[in-house]
Parts: structure tokens; C-alpha cells; sequence
């Protein structure tokens, strides 16, 4: 009895494969974000005035990567406030924000509402928070009071009193001076 329960030991130990190489490298390959968080409430504040609020149902942190970066791979809803607490809200499929350079890149049914009733619309826009800055190589839609336009391309600033487009298409309502 006793010999067979060391040929047992002895077969078990010899049919093992040591693949500490095999695993070090998918967990190198893979990404875990160091947080999770599900229904994500973030409110920012300055001076005592709420200027901002995301929400997102999933949100996943990875700040532990040599880039850091948050991912919101359920999308987003972000409320902007002016000083006269007028309210922009943007809304997205999919989110990532680069920690180092700031910048967020929404994809997937992208839609800027301003509080002016301008609507912006693509599939693809990145926001540049510190310049105050939007831009993208995609098709987009943007509506307002003078403008129905679609164009390949846009370059803008938040207001869009500042922009430039691709290949414009749509009207336009200018000033005959």
C-alpha cells in the first residue's frame, strides 16, 4: 500500500510542467485595471460651483499601466455647467481618458446638446479639457440656430464660434454686410 501511494506521488510530481514562463506572459500581455467601479456619480466642483458631472455605468482604472488611463467601456453622460449653470451634456457609447495627456475619446453614437438647443452628433470626438478643444477625422451633423451642416472632419473650439471642417455640406445663415 504504502509503495503504491509513493508511485502515485512520484508519477503526479513527474507529470507536472513547470509553465511559470507560460503564465508570466499572459498575465504581461493581459491588462487588469487596479479599480472597478460600477454606477459612477462624479461631481466636479471649483469654488464652491458644480461645473461638472459624469456618470457612467462601469468605469474600469487603469492607472497602473506605464500610460495610465480610465476606460468607461458602457459609455458615458457628462453634464457641463457654465458660470450661469446652463447645462451641455455629452453622451457616448464608449469613453477612454488619458490620464497624462488629458484627453478623452468618445466613440459611438457621440451627442453634444448645448444649452443654446445646438446639437452636435459623430461617431468618434476627442475633447481636449485643458485647451477647451473638439476635434475629429469622423463625419459629423452639428445644428443650431445658423447652421444645419455635415461635414468629414471638424476642428472647434467649446463654443464653436472658433471652427474648421473638412468638406462642408449643409446651410449656412450669414450677415450681408
Amino acid at each position: 500500500m504504502m509503495r503504491s501511494l509513493l508511485i502515485l506521488i512520484l508519477f503526479t510530481l513527474l507529470s507536472c510542467e513547470n509553465n511559470f514562463e507560460s503564465i508570466q506572459d499572459i498575465s504581461l500581455k493581459r491588462k487588469f485595471p487596479s479599480g472597478i467601479t460600477k454606477n459612477l456619480k462624479l461631481t466636479y466642483t471649483d469654488s464652491a460651483m458644480v461645473k461638472a458631472i459624469l456618470y457612467s455605468d462601469l468605469n474600469l482604472d487603469y492607472t497602473n499601466q506605464l500610460f495610465p488611463y480610465s476606460e468607461f467601456p458602457k459609455g458615458i453622460k457628462l453634464i457641463l455647467l457654465d458660470d450661469d449653470q446652463k447645462k451641455t451634456i455629452i453622451q457616448s457609447d464608449y469613453a477612454i481618458t488619458y490620464n497624462q495627456t488629458k484627453i478623452v475619446n468618445m466613440r459611438g453614437n457621440v451627442v453634444i446638446d448645448g444649452p443654446d438647443g445646438s446639437q452636435l452628433k459623430t461617431d468618434q470626438l476627442y475633447w481636449d479639457p485643458e485647451l477647451e478643444w473638439l476635434f475629429t477625422e469622423k463625419k459629423f451633423n452639428f445644428k443650431n440656430i445658423d447652421y444645419d451642416i455635415s461635414a468629414s472632419r471638424l476642428d472647434a473650439n467649446k463654443s464653436f464660434s472658433l471652427f474648421n471642417t473638412g468638406k462642408l455640406e449643409g446651410n449656412v445663415t450669414f450677415e450681408d454686410k
